[in-house]
Formats: C-alpha cells, sequence, structure tokens
C-alpha cells in the first residue's frame, strides 16, 4: 500500500496561454496526454469504501476507471464509463466535479483530489477517436420518442438504444445537443465534441429529427400514436427575471438569449 502521508502534486490541467486565447473563442482547457492521466490516475489511494462514487450523479465507478488507466487499458477503462455515462467527453468538461466526484475525495482531506474530471476528460475524448466494438442487441420491437436533445435527452436515449429499442429524438432549435450547445460558450464546450458525441448516438441507431416543435405540430398524444412511449427532456429554457426597472428594455438580455444568440445566430 502506497504511503498515504505523501503524494505526489496534482498533475496540472494544461491551458492555452493567455494572450493566444484571449485573441479568440477556442478551448481554454486542452486537456491530459496519456503520461500525465496515467500519473494523475497513480495519485488515487483505492479507497476501500470510496466516497467519490456516490459524490457522482451517475455513480461511475471511478476507482475502476481510474485502475484501468493506471495500469494503460484504455479501452478497459472506456468501457467502464460508458457503462454509466453516456457522454463521458462532455461531463469531463462541464461537470461541477470539485462539488461532486472530487468535493468526496478522500485524498482532498489533506491534499489536492484526484482530478476525476480531467480523467473522465481524457478518457471520453480517446473513446471519441477509437471506435468501440458495440455489442449486438437483439431489437425490442418498441419504439420511443425523446423530446428534447439535451444532456437528458440524449443519455436517455443513448442507454434505451443499447437496450434495443428504436429511439426517435425530437429537437425543436435547428442544431440537436440542448444547452450544450446554446448554452455552453465554445472555450469551455467546443461545439465539436458534441457533435461528436451525437454522431456515436446516431451510430447506434438513433434517430434526430431538428426543427419539430413537439406541443405545436405534434402533441405528446399525437407521438403516443405512434410510439410505445415518450420521454420528456424539455430543460429549463426559460430565465428567472429579477423584476428590477429596466430589465425589459430594448437592448437588454436574459443570460439564456444573450448565450443563444452567441452560439447559435
Amino acid at each position: 500500500m502506497a504511503d498515504r502521508r505523501h503524494r505526489p502534486a496534482r498533475v496540472a490541467m494544461p491551458e492555452r496561454p493567455p494572450r493566444e486565447r484571449s485573441a479568440d473563442f477556442g478551448e481554454v482547457n486542452l486537456g491530459y496526454d496519456l503520461a500525465q492521466a496515467v500519473t494523475e490516475a497513480s495519485r488515487c489511494i483505492a479507497c476501500r469504501r470510496p466516497p467519490c462514487v456516490d459524490g457522482c450523479p451517475v455513480g461511475l465507478d471511478i476507482p475502476a476507471v481510474v485502475g484501468l488507466l493506471r495500469l494503460g487499458d484504455l479501452e478497459g477503462a472506456a468501457a467502464v464509463v460508458g457503462m454509466d455515462n453516456a457522454l463521458p467527453a462532455v461531463c469531463g468538461r462541464v461537470c461541477p466535479q470539485e462539488h461532486q466526484c472530487e468535493g468526496a475525495c478522500v485524498l482532498g482531506r489533506k491534499h489536492q483530489p484526484v482530478a476525476i474530471g480531467a480523467i473522465e476528460r481524457f478518457v471520453g475524448d480517446w473513446a471519441l477517436a477509437h471506435e468501440a466494438p458495440r455489442p449486438t442487441v437483439e431489437p425490442s420491437g418498441r419504439r420511443v420518442a425523446v423530446v428534447g436533445s439535451g444532456p437528458a435527452g440524449l443519455a436517455c436515449a443513448g442507454d434505451l438504444a443499447r437496450s434495443g429499442h428504436a429511439v426517435t429524438v425530437f429537437e425543436a432549435l435547428h442544431t440537436p445537443g440542448g444547452v450544450l450547445v446554446y448554452g455552453i460558450p465554445e472555450f469551455r464546450l467546443p461545439k465539436r465534441i458534441v457533435s461528436d458525441e451525437i454522431e456515436r448516438l446516431a451510430s447506434l441507431g438513433v434517430d434526430i429529427v431538428t426543427d419539430a416543435v413537439i406541443g405545436a405540430a405534434e402533441s405528446v398524444e399525437d407521438l403516443l400514436d405512434t410510439f410505445d412511449a415518450v420521454f420528456l427532456g424539455l430543460g429549463a429554457g426559460l430565465p428567472r427575471f429579477l423584476g428590477i426597472a429596466g430589465e425589459d428594455l430594448v437592448g437588454v438580455y436574459s443570460a439564456n438569449e444573450f448565450l443563444t444568440r452567441v452560439n447559435l445566430m
């Protein structure tokens, strides 16, 4: 067992130089390379009862991922991540790990916690770049409509497709991705990452229909005439205003509208 009193320093996430990134909206963080990811994974003290798993909203088997990465088994690490997380390359970038898995890391009590988010990002990016063999799934004969192509809708669609169901995702806007596309700036989450994750879902047989405002042209009841079930992942698209003077003036935008205009228009 490694000496828990003395741990190597956390591997810092490489970043683009400030002068360079100030001139564009390209991603700030560059991500780990293999050596950095393995080094950071080696900082884990392999808790017998890992609280980081409880801190993860999807219950990702973090010790297994970290352990496989430490051994250099990237395919195995990607397979474990894919069992619980449909969007690892996205979550590795935008999840508030400091309050969730990393916030629960035992190592963080006396040292810096393991950079679980950066490790997940590395494994997620590797999985996108290396097409993993997909298990053969017997079609269930069931059809499911997913309304909304944000993270909830995409995760649901992925799980359903892996279970053998035929899935169609309906998106009101002209670009799928929901808040991942219109609500998060490019420098934090590149659109290509979201696009790659969506293409991976499409390869599972998921159909995505854009410019489809369910509730206008079609209702949920209409969908149930064709589909066996409907999942509503509508998101929280409306802002909450402060109720102060001037907030309704021309040129004053809510954060939602501002980000949507910047990202999609």
